[in-house]
C-alpha cells in the first residue's frame, strides 16, 4: 500500500465491496437452485395426485379399468394402493350390476314372450279360448309376480339392518313352521328330514320375521336341489358366545369354482336349467344379506356327496354388527 500509495480505508472498502458482490451472486445462485429443486420436488410429489385426478375422471366416464401406477411404498404409495382397491371394487360392482340387469331382463323376457304369444294366438283365432289356455297365462303372470316379490325381498334385505327388530327368537318354533310349510315338497320326493337342535341353541335374539325368511330360503333350496331319496338335516349348537346352525343336504355335485359365487345375486349352479325348476338365483343372496344384518356370517362347504350351509350368529343379546 506504501508503494502504490493506497490508503487503508480504500482497501477496506474494496474488500467490503467484493464480499458484498460475492454474497449477492451466491444468494442469486442459491435462489435459482432452490427454485429448480422445489419445482422438481413439487412435480414429483404432485404427479401421483395428478394421475389420481386423471384416473378419477376416467372412472367417472365409465372406464373402470383405469388404475394409478404404484410408486414407492410411502404414504403416497399407500394412498395409490388404496385408490386402486377402490377402483377394483367399483369395477366388480359395475360387473355385478350389468350381470344383474342382463339376468333380470332374461327373467322377464321368457314369461312376457309366452304371454304375448298366447295373446296374439287368441286374437288371431289360432288358439281357442279354454281353461287350459287361461291357466297357462295365469301361470306365466304368477312367474312375473314371484320375480317382482323376490326383488322386493332382496331390496328389503339390503336395508334390513336399518330397521332390524331385536326380539327373542324361538328357533325350534321357526324351524317347525318352515318344515311344516315345505313338508309336501320333501314327502313328494321321499327326502328324509332330520332336526338336531341343542337345548342351549333354541333361543336367541333377532328379528323373527327376517330370520324366518332366512330359514325359508334355505329349506326351500334344500327341497329343490336335494335328489330324490336324499337326506336333509338342520342342526344348531352354541359355542361360547356364538350360535352355529348347519343346513346339510345330499348333493348332486357342485364345482369348487361355483362355491364363491353361490351367494351372488342371480347366480345359478346350472345356467341351462329351466327357471321353473332352477329359481331366479335370489334366495341365497337374501340369506346372506339378512344373516349379515343380524351381525352373523354365512358360508358353504361341500364334500361332493353333501353340501352344507353354515350360519354363525352372535349369541347372548345378539346385537347386530355396526
Amino acid at each position: 500500500m506504501q508503494i502504490t500509495s493506497i490508503e487503508p480505508k480504500d482497501t477496506h472498502q474494496m474488500f467490503l465491496d467484493a464480499v458484498h458482490r460475492y454474497l449477492i451472486q451466491a444468494t442469486i445462485v442459491a435462489l435459482i437452485l432452490a427454485f429448480v429443486l422445489a419445482a422438481l420436488m413439487t412435480r414429483k410429489v404432485l404427479k401421483p395426485f395428478s394421475q389420481m385426478t386423471d384416473v378419477t375422471r376416467r372412472l367417472a366416464a365409465g372406464d373402470y379399468s383405469a388404475r394409478v401406477p404404484l410408486g414407492p411404498m410411502d404414504e403416497i404409495g399407500d394412498l395409490a394402493g388404496a385408490f386402486n382397491q377402490m377402483a377394483d371394487s367399483l369395477e366388480k360392482l359395475e360387473g355385478l350390476r350389468r350381470a344383474m340387469v342382463a339376468d333380470f331382463a332374461h327373467e322377464l323376457r321368457t314369461p312376457l314372450t309366452n304371454i304375448r304369444g298366447y295373446l296374439e294366438a287368441l286374437a288371431d283365432g289360432v288358439v281357442t279360448p279354454s281353461n287350459e289356455t287361461y291357466d297357462i297365462l295365469q301361470y306365466e303372470i304368477m312367474r312375473l309376480v314371484r320375480l317382482v316379490e323376490n326383488l322386493n325381498q332382496l331390496t328389503h334385505a339390503d336395508a334390513a339392518q336399518a330397521y332390524l327388530r331385536h326380539d327373542p327368537i324361538d328357533l325350534e318354533d321357526l324351524v317347525e313352521r318352515v318344515l311344516t310349510l315345505n313338508r309336501h315338497a320333501f314327502d313328494a320326493r321321499h327326502i328324509a328330514v332330520n332336526v338336531a337342535l341343542a337345548s342351549t341353541a333354541k333361543q336367541f335374539f333377532g328379528d323373527p320375521d327376517k330370520f324366518l325368511q332366512v330359514l325359508s330360503n334355505l329349506v326351500q333350496n334344500a327341497a329343490q336341489y336335494t335328489p330324490d331319496g336324499g337326506k336333509f338335516t338342520i342342526s344348531a349348537r352354541r359355542e361360547a358366545d356364538r350360535l352355529k346352525l348347519a343346513f346339510t343336504n345330499t348333493s348332486q355335485g357342485i364345482s369348487e369354482n361355483d362355491l364363491p359365487l353361490i351367494f351372488e345375486r342371480f347366480h345359478r349352479l346350472d345356467r341351462s336349467r329351466s327357471r321353473d325348476t332352477g329359481g331366479a338365483g335370489i334366495g341365497l343372496s337374501i340369506v346372506k344379506q339378512l344373516t349379515e344384518a343380524h351381525g352373523g356370517t354365512v358360508g358353504v362347504t361341500t364334500t361332493g356327496a353333501e353340501i352344507t350351509f353354515a350360519i354363525t350368529l352372535p349369541a347372548g343379546d345378539n346385537t347386530p354388527a355396526p
